[in-house]
């Protein structure tokens, strides 16, 4: 895929025969994850053939990366398809055949909190003790009846009393610790693990919100974010299957991968340079690359991730974004949630366990649990047992989050390994688990063109924030410059499925179905202008 060929207006291609009417706009997507590829797929269907996706890896696919290790796949990135009913995603894998293989343990209903499977999930204590398993179920349903409370803010309009500070995790750890105050039945022991145990809850969920802490998560926003009914599923042959399915109709041609884009110069007149090359006349919009090569274009649809945009807005487009879409930007949160996969030659867990959660006990009364560089490793929540074991051998995949997940991307392979079994012998109480067999890891947050995991709703932003950056560039109302010039996609422009791969794809679609309909409309104005 790497020769990057920009098309001329070509027509003799079956499927652009409905757009024969006008010229053919040149249109380029920025980003080849999914929802660069499902807006290209979109407009390719439409009978657009002058698409051109750059792509500034050197490979496709965006914040899904399968590796194959063995029999098995493991996700550095994405891995769930998060509900069944009306997910695109899931539709994909259906009936291309992806779930078939996909075991009772991969397919998981109700709330799914990192991996959920078959077993047992035995909370270890720093001292190495195990946390009786009624009292950890005891504290879970008070956990999820707070839980359920965070949700009813934007559902149920509440107002959010000053004391919660509209924080997530202001808010939920004042009333379990309250609730787990007030309990006439526990000793003063008990109650010191349930509190041990809600920062370690607290620490699952900022990595499944891929936020820094639950702390910066807003609550009046929290429960918009909108769960899709149905199951969640894993694709046992990798994610990258369902990245395959979206990009097989697309021309090799058309994706000119190691391609990173410097500067995206919209509203281009020829007033803007007088000695104007002749060619790039006409077109409202000029894409630099970083190496060198300017590309004309009428639209462009920009689906880098909010980290990138994030870091790079104010390089990345001249004239500079409009201030309410800098504020959304700003205001708009990501973090990153890395993953460390461990092998071993035999497990050492019983087979009923499912994972191995953190419980420090120290930490029962802390409040913001950030630590210093050289305890990143205090922010590992859990290590989940990959099942089946014939499929995955004996596999252990950690979960860290915020700063301290990119301190973990610093440090070296063996570093992160010797680390990991130390606490993996402190927690367990067992001081002869051997060293693993490998090491595998995620960098999302050091990772130039990706920049975080996926976005949250930040303390001060809201659903109206990622509406405000989908909204294409210029604004309708502003001016008689080319409408749609600049479009935006990417999980974190979808309202209500932001942090998920159907939110990408879906608001792909949305973005190329704008530049469909509004060509449709140009043709049918075109058609019905009587002759003079």
């Amino acid at each position: 895929m790497q020769s990057c060929e920009i098309s001329s207006e070509s027509t003799d291609d079956p499927l652009s025969s409905g757009l024969r009417t006008h010229k053919q706009p040149r249109i380029i997507v920025i980003g080849a994850g999914l929802a660069g590829l499902a807006a290209t797929k979109a407009l390719l269907e439409n009978g657009f053939t002058d698409v051109t996706v750059l792509e500034a890896s050197d490979h496709i696919g965006g914040r899904v990366q399968s590796v194959q290790h063995g029999k098995a796949t493991l996700e550095l990135g994405a891995t769930w398809i998060h509900g069944a009913n009306g997910n695109p995603v899931y539709h994909l894998a259906e009936d291309n055949g992806l779930l078939e293989h996909t075991t009772d343990g991969e397919r998981s209903v109700g709330r799914i909190s990192l991996y959920t499977k078959n077993g047992v999930a035995h909370y270890q204590t720093n001292v190495g003790k195990r946390i009786p398993k009624d009292l950890v179920e005891e504290f879970s349903d008070l956990y999820n009846e707070v839980y359920e409370l965070t949700q009813e803010f934007f559902q149920n309009g509440k107002p959010v009393c000053a004391e919660s500070q509209n924080s997530v995790g202001v808010f939920t750890r004042d009333l379990v610790r309250k609730r787990i105050m007030l309990d006439p039945d526990d000793s003063e022991s008990t109650k010191k693990l349930k509190l041990s145990m809600l920062q370690q809850y607290l620490k699952v969920e900022s990595c499944e919100s891929s936020s820094p802490s639950m702390d910066e998560v807003s609550l009046s926003e929290f429960g918009e974010w909108t769960e899709i009914p149905g199951a969640h599923y894993v694709i046992p042959e990798g994610f990258m299957k369902i990245v395959e399915l979206l990009a097989q109709d697309i021309p090799s041609r058309t994706i000119c991968l190691s391609k990173p884009v410097r500067c995206i110069h919209w509203n281009y007149s020829a007033h803007s340079q007088p000695n104007q090359d002749p060619l790039i006349m006409g077109h409202p919009i000029c894409v630099e690359c970083e190496d060198e090569e300017w590309i004309t274009a009428d639209h462009v649809i920009v689906t880098a991730s909010l980290g990138v945009l994030k870091q790079n807005h104010e390089a990345m487009f001249s004239p500079s974004l409009p201030e309410d879409k800098v504020l959304a930007i700003e205001k708009l949160g990501i973090s990153t949630t890395d993953k460390i996969f461990l092998e071993f030659e035999e497990p050492f867990w019983s087979p009923e366990c499912n994972s191995i959660q953190f419980v420090w006990e120290d930490e029962a009364q802390l409040e913001q649990l950030v630590y210093p560089e050289d305890l990143w490793y205090k922010k590992i929540c859990s290590f989940d047992v990959l099942y089946p074991p014939e499929r995955y051998g004996y596999m252990l995949s950690g979960w860290i989050c915020g700063q301290e997940a990119l301190y973990m991307e610093r440090c070296d392979d063996e570093t992160v390994a010797e680390t990991c079994i130390e606490l993996l012998r402190r927690f367990t109480g067992n001081p002869n688990i051997p060293k693993p067999r490998r090491v595998l890891r995620s960098s999302w947050g050091s990772n130039p063109y990706i920049g975080g995991s996926y976005s949250f709703t930040q303390v001060g932003s809201s659903g109206g924030d990622c509406e405000r950056l989908a909204m294409p560039l210029p604004y309708a109302n502003s001016t008689k410059a080319q409408p749609l010039q600049v479009l935006f996609a990417g999980e974190a422009t979808h309202r209500k499925y932001y942090s998920t791969t159907h939110g990408a794809l879906l608001s792909g679609q949305r973005e190329a179905t704008r530049l469909i309909e509004m060509h449709q409309d140009l043709q049918r104005d075109q058609t019905t202008k009587p002759n003079m």
